[in-house]
């Protein structure tokens, strides 16, 4: 199965001795529809911190697509890339706001006409990006950093892209943290470029 991501989920008995509470696969894919080799897998979601431990948790991840975390919560998810192809270089602007509202959030796009990539975004979030296997590009507004299974990113509310131009699917592993900009970032943000 495309995306399968094995999770245990622990919690605690009725006496409070620790207990495995499921082992299986994640229950929540988001498999791309333009692109059914990318998938994404939700494997836990908070939301308030500090989080909420319950003897027996219950189930998170269902409901519709989340990008984000909520408010005061984290997303913890798998997402698998598949090689890039042209189409998705020449997207336009229009098409980009489209593909990153499948995605749960299409404010999130930056892209315009002539940019670095058309999946630019941002998100007002820390993000922990931990490559598990292959390799993938991240693109910023000025640079590109080749990233390769080991490697970790911390991603602090920038602008950014994923481009995958290896012959091989690439794994990530993401934790996203809700943020807020400092006052002072977040009016230069703002601010139109130049």
């Amino acid at each position: 199965m495309k995306g399968y991501v094995r999770r245990v989920v622990t919690g605690h008995d009725a006496g409070g001795r620790a207990v495995v509470m499921s082992d299986g696969a994640a229950p929540f894919v988001h498999v791309n529809p333009r692109r059914p080799d990318d998938t994404s897998t939700d494997i836990w979601r908070t939301g308030d911190i500090p989080a909420a431990i319950v003897a027996a948790p219950g189930e998170p991840t269902l409901g519709p697509r989340r990008q984000l975390p909520m408010p005061n919560g984290t997303v913890v998810r798998i997402n698998r890339f598949a090689p890039e192809t042209d189409e998705i270089r020449a997207m336009s602007a229009h098409e980009a706001k489209a593909a990153l509202a499948a995605l749960g959030n299409e404010a999130a796009s930056t892209f315009a006409e002539g940019g670095r990539h058309p999946m630019m975004h941002r998100t007002e979030t820390v993000d922990y990006a931990i490559i598990l296997s292959g390799e993938i590009t991240m693109v910023l507004d000025d640079s590109e950093v080749c990233l390769k299974a080991g490697d970790v990113v911390v991603q602090c509310g920038t602008n950014h892209a994923w481009s995958n131009r290896s012959n091989d699917v690439c794994e990530v592993a993401f934790i996203l943290i809700d943020g807020k900009y400092d006052r002072a970032l977040a009016e230069k943000l703002r601010a139109p470029p130049g």
